[in-house]
């Protein structure tokens, strides 16, 4: 093989690993941002879930129907 053949491939695995570091890159940022997504809704929900436990214990107590 000669040194430009050598050339041409190394240039080429290098073009080719550049792309595979874009989309790499790319799959990243999106699972990032499903992430945050994914975190500002647990933090919605857990506010939620507090609220409501906090309703729950002012809530009047249960008591017996009076024909007990």
């Amino acid at each position: 093989m000669s040194d430009e053949e050598r050339l041409v491939k190394l240039e080429e695995l290098a073009a080719h690993q550049a792309k595979v570091i874009e989309e790499l890159s790319d799959q990243v940022a999106g699972q990032w941002k499903a992430l945050e997504q994914a975190r500002i809704k647990l933090d919605r929900l857990m506010e939620r879930f507090l609220e409501l436990e906090e309703a729950s214990r002012e809530a009047a107590p249960i008591t017996r129907p009076p024909h007990y």
